[in-house]
């Protein structure tokens, strides 16, 4: 692996509360890391505190040690973004699952081939879910998503929202809906008006 000049740094996610990190947690105590940051949060976008935290903590010479890839980013462009800004700031990263050191000439090509494969499997993944919705359509038996209906008292409730009683986010809770879906039917609303 690496040859470290700076800190070794750990960064431990699990998704939820419930799900246990201790795995991670021995792995990391093994490779003896000076510092570690560790959340519960899904990977599904960076907005993590920890892992904004280890960014803005590592410095040039550092070494981030992950479990795998999808504790850092569960998305590859996400995955390469924060790879970039770690290689930017003089940072390596080790993961262990996939046995790829990016301070190495073949763990960069290694980052940049597993970027390209896992973009290759998200675009067959949705080029399928075209097919299969396009197919289903000229079956009869795809609808899509049924359209949300204002409720019957929407012109008292909008009343309420219009003098100020009620915000548009309580008008959007009332109306279950989330508050684009209700700016679009309001805009209608007052179309029809």
């Amino acid at each position: 692996m690496t040859n470290i000049t700076g800190k070794r740094i750990g960064y431990i996610r699990v998704s939820t509360v419930e799900q246990n990190e201790g795995r991670q947690v021995k792995a990391m105590e093994e490779l003896k890391v000076d510092n570690v940051f560790t959340e519960k949060k899904s990977g599904k976008d960076t907005n993590r505190p920890q892992l904004q935290a280890m960014i803005d903590f590592v410095r040039e010479g550092d070494t981030l040690y992950i479990e795998s890839f999808s504790r850092l980013a569960r998305d590859t462009k996400d995955l390469l973004n924060l790879l970039e800004v770690l290689s930017n700031k003089g940072v390596g990263v080790v993961s262990l699952k996939e046995r790829i050191d990016t301070t190495t000439a073949s763990g960069k090509l290694m980052v940049t081939l597993f970027g390209a494969v896992a973009t290759f499997e998200r675009d067959i993944m949705l080029e399928r879910q075209r097919e299969g919705v396009a197919l289903a359509k000229a079956q009869g038996k795809y609808k899509g998503r049924k359209a949300k209906e204002l409720p019957e008292t929407f012109k008292d409730l909008y009343n309420d929202y219009m003098i100020r009683k009620i915000t548009k986010g309580k008008l959007a809770e009332l109306c279950n809906m989330s508050r684009a879906t209700l700016d679009v039917k309001i805009v209608t609303y007052n179309n029809k008006g």
